[in-house]
């Protein structure tokens, strides 16, 4: 009995040290292994959410509350996404990780739904802590990753590390909260699939409104002119809903890009409704349904207005309750008008159902009363885009009916035209050579304009400002063939003693030769400019390494050794250079050009007259190498 005991006793032992191991440290059974092999990993049924009506929980309290048990295990909706709809709280959510095998990928926290207000991102594990913040209100540059999405990078992990990590989402619209982990590869080639359908979509956005455009300038009818504020608004809106805007038109604005998805479509409502008024007739038609619709379009103007004085959540959810409301309305104006031959009713019924279906479900996915899945997230992209297709036809066939009524009233008073039609065109006709000739002064002076921009006036040279944005241009060509760039600053030698006793035509004159012998001494794919006074950079791209730096400023600083005659006298000058590589001694056009300033100014400490690469061991000059 005792040996049972004894051995007992060691059993419990041990499974007790075990415990504390596992407790102490090291990968736990509930840790999410991270696997570079799966590339993604979707976080809506693994991680704890504990909701905070109140919005007063700190990171501290949030721990301690999840410590103690009391947050939830999540429940996605049938989808697989979180959606708490809209919601007067914060979210905060936990998970942990853990590095199974070496993983050299880069994993990043992706909460895709770019239209959340702010997302803070707290991880504890070996290093410490890492915190972060994302979201639409929080500008572009500003965020940890540069995504339209709120993305943040895990800290690399050794194996058998982990990590505990706390996300705080916050936001006044839908509280809709897709969480993935990505391997940095796995999600660039989701997002390459994601913008070619944006690049598609806002194509199409684009060249319906500038074909509307074009038709309200030719025809003057306002159902045009509306519907391209229909589609300019949609455009806005999911601009902000996708990021897009956030990340490409107005990165700098984190106001209105929190505001322009919410804003976009009430405008979009709006703008529909008096669309639909127009296109149909309403007024005359369907007088009731008329009326109807002006409200609707009062409470979408009422809600643009919301997002101002009473708040984003309430202008946001009367926004989609007015979207619900007014698909109905819409619809049965269209019903109306097929019965009564209205013509192109029946496209335009067709057409706008597509699109009120998309907005309904949309709406409905707000709420969280439908699942946030690809066609939900897309369903207002999806209708939209059908309903531009069909509603082009309809669009057409009343421009053939108005061209059918305005050919009949042409017949009618065909003398008169053709005589108007006349003086319109000798009209025209000196109008168009007035525009012409103003055209070519405009071009005339907008090149003189870019001269005096980007061109030094006295040398002929490219200025500062063309310079660096040369320079950045060169880098990036660098970066994408993995290859070098040199800027060589040279400063001329003896030039402020001509300057000062022969004055300043004389130095001008100079300065001129001296530009004119330094193009002279490169190719046409280099770059020459004046930084100032009497300094010049060149830039030598493409680069084929160190000696072909060495050999232009061996050639420059022979050219420019050579006299200068101007006026009968011989001006002897010289050149003192400095050399700097990118990437080796700078990333940016200032680091670039500091560090060629440093080695010229060493080779003027010792002696002037030569060139000197931005590192103490290389100097060289034109009677051969020196230290």
């Amino acid at each position: 009995m005792t040996s049972v005991r004894q051995w007992a006793a060691r059993l419990i032992w041990a499974m007790l040290a075990w415990a504390l191991a596992i407790a102490a440290g090291g990968a736990r059974a509930d840790d999410i292994a991270l696997d570079p092999a799966h590339g993604e990993v979707d976080l809506a049924r693994r991680v704890s959410v504990l909701v905070d009506d109140g919005r007063s929980l700190s990171l501290e309290a949030a721990k301690a509350a999840f410590a103690r048990g009391e947050g939830a295990p999540a429940e996605p909706a049938r989808g697989g996404e979180l959606n708490f709809g809209y919601r007067a709280a914060d979210i905060w959510l936990h998970f942990s990780v853990a590095a199974a095998a070496p993983d050299d990928a880069r994993w990043l926290l992706e909460v895709g739904f770019p239209s959340l207000d702010r997302v803070e991102f707290h991880a504890f594990g070996p290093g410490g802590e890492a915190h972060q913040v994302a979201g639409d209100r929080i500008a572009f540059h500003a965020r940890p990753w540069q995504h339209r999405s709120p993305v943040f990078p895990l800290p690399q992990l050794a194996p058998g590390e982990r990590l505990e990590v706390y996300v705080k989402v916050a936001s006044e619209g839908s509280l809709t909260v897709p969480l993935r982990l990505w391997t940095q590869t796995a999600l660039g080639a989701r997002d390459q699939r994601a913008y070619s359908e944006d690049a598609l979509y806002f194509g199409m956005l684009t060249a319906l409104a500038l074909y509307n455009l074009l038709l309200w300038v030719a025809l003057r009818e306002q159902v045009f002119l509306r519907y391209v504020g229909f589609v300019a608004s949609l455009a806005v809106g999911f601009a902000g809903q996708t990021g897009a805007g956030g990340e490409f038109l107005w990165p700098a604005w984190p106001t209105w890009s929190h505001l322009s998805f919410p804003v976009g479509m009430a405008l979009t409502g709006f703008f529909g409704t008096l669309f639909t008024r127009s296109f149909l007739d309403t007024r005359n038609t369907v007088p009731r349904l008329d009326r109807c619709l002006a409200v609707a379009a009062w409470v979408f103007l009422a809600a643009v207005a919301a997002h101002l004085v009473v708040g984003y959540r309430f202008a946001a959810m009367l926004t989609s309750l007015a979207g619900i409301g007014f698909a109905p309305i819409a619809a049965l104006a269209g019903v109306r008008g097929a019965v009564r031959g209205h013509p192109g009713a029946r496209v335009f019924l067709l057409a706008w159902a597509l699109l009120l279906v998309g907005v309904v479900v949309m709406a409905m996915r707000n709420f969280g009363w439908l699942p946030t899945v690809w066609l939900t997230t897309h369903a207002m992209q999806i209708g939209s885009a059908l309903e531009m297709l069909l509603l082009s036809f309809a669009m057409a066939d009343r421009i053939n009916v108005m061209r059918r009524e305005r050919e009949a009233a042409r017949q009618a008073l065909v003398d008169t035209l053709q005589e108007a039609g006349q003086r319109l065109e000798q009209r025209v006709a000196e109008r168009t050579a007035e525009l012409q000739a103003a055209n070519r002064r405009l071009r005339d002076n907008e090149l003189a304009l870019q001269q005096l921009a980007f061109h030094d006036p006295l040398t002929g040279l490219y200025n500062r400002v063309m310079l660096e944005e040369r320079i950045r241009h060169a880098m990036l060509r660098a970066d994408r063939q993995d290859t070098q760039l040199a800027v060589l600053l040279l400063d001329l030698d003896g030039f402020k003693a001509v300057n000062d006793g022969y004055g300043h035509a004389v130095g001008d004159a100079v300065l001129a030769a001296a530009a004119t012998r330094m193009k002279a001494q490169v190719r046409a794919s280099d770059t020459v400019a004046r930084l100032g006074g009497d300094e010049f950079v060149v830039v030598l791209e493409p680069f084929s390494g160190e000696d072909q730096a060495v050999r232009v400023a061996a050639k420059l600083v022979a050219a420019l050794a050579e006299p200068v005659v101007e006026s009968g006298v011989a001006h002897q000058i010289g050149a003192s250079i400095g050399i700097a590589l990118y990437p080796a001694d700078g990333r940016d056009v200032d680091q670039l050009i500091l560090a060629a300033d440093r080695a010229m100014y060493r080779v003027k400490a010792a002696g002037k007259g030569g060139w000197r690469r931005n590192s103490p061991e290389q100097a060289a000059h034109p009677a051969g190498l020196r230290p």
